[in-house]
């Protein structure tokens, strides 16, 4: 299986750093980054899209709900029109700011409570694919991977828009192919275990849930976080892994 690597970015606001972004950009492949309804602010956007174009980086807008405060990890009870407009407000200014650089978004990557109620909410989901389905011009839709991977790709179709399969590096998955919550001992994976994960997802196509069952997932794409220096080696050495898996 050949894995692309994503990363969460732009994530700084204001006088506040969040993030290496500059370390991390060398070594990923999508760059999703914040568009200023979690994080993120219009100067720190345009210095990650000029920092992912030296790079040779893809770009993906990482839109959430309005929730600065609580970096947008906090469910909101939006109507469908709402999310339908506060995703589209995101990606329209990540991709115009980009257009003014020559580049071009790719993809949308939900962030935070809007990524977990897409992933959990057939309602959410639907709104989001019309949305992505709306916009001028064709854009994928970046979800987790799970075993209902063929039902979501049949939802896509009836909206015309192609999907990209994400997992996780450093998250253990529960029997059900769900990420096992952070609240739960052993949910994120300390560095060797990482590592195996991410062997056995570009080997096997495969990760081992939390009660030792082999689960198969169609995966495009692997999230890697680099808020530290010792994430940023891990990226690195993720990198690595994956060439020498090819």
């Amino acid at each position: 299986m050949t894995l692309l690597l994503n990363c969460d970015l732009g994530e700084s606001f204001g006088a506040w750093t969040m993030g290496m972004d500059e370390q991390v950009m060398p070594h990923i492949d999508q760059a999703n980054i914040a568009c200023g309804f979690h994080a993120g602010d219009p100067l720190i956007m345009a210095h990650t899209l000029k920092l992912a174009a030296a790079h040779g980086v893809m770009v993906g807008a990482h839109p959430s709900y309005p929730d600065l405060v609580g970096f947008g990890r906090r469910s909101m009870n939006c109507s469908a029109d709402e999310v339908r407009a506060l995703v589209l407000y995101q990606l329209s200014a990540l991709d115009g700011m980009a257009a003014c650089q020559q580049q071009q978004v790719q993809y949308v990557k939900p962030h935070g409570a809007l990524y977990n109620d897409m992933m959990a909410k057939p309602l959410v989901r639907e709104t989001l694919m019309a949305t992505v389905a709306s916009y001028h011009r064709p854009i994928k839709l970046m979800l987790q991977a799970t075993p209902d991977a063929e039902q979501h790709r049949a939802e896509a179709q009836q909206h015309g828009i192609e999907l990209w399969f994400e997992a996780f590096a450093d998250r253990c998955y529960d029997d059900d192919g769900k990420l096992l919550s952070r609240a739960q001992k052993g949910a994120v994976h300390d560095h060797n275990k990482m590592m195996a994960q991410v062997r056995q997802l570009a080997e096997q196509g495969s990760v081992t849930t939390v009660g030792g069952h082999t689960l198969e997932l169609h995966v495009d794409t692997l999230c890697v976080h680099g808020d530290n220096a010792a994430g940023v080696a891990a990226i690195a050495g993720i990198r690595a892994l994956l060439k020498k898996a090819e």
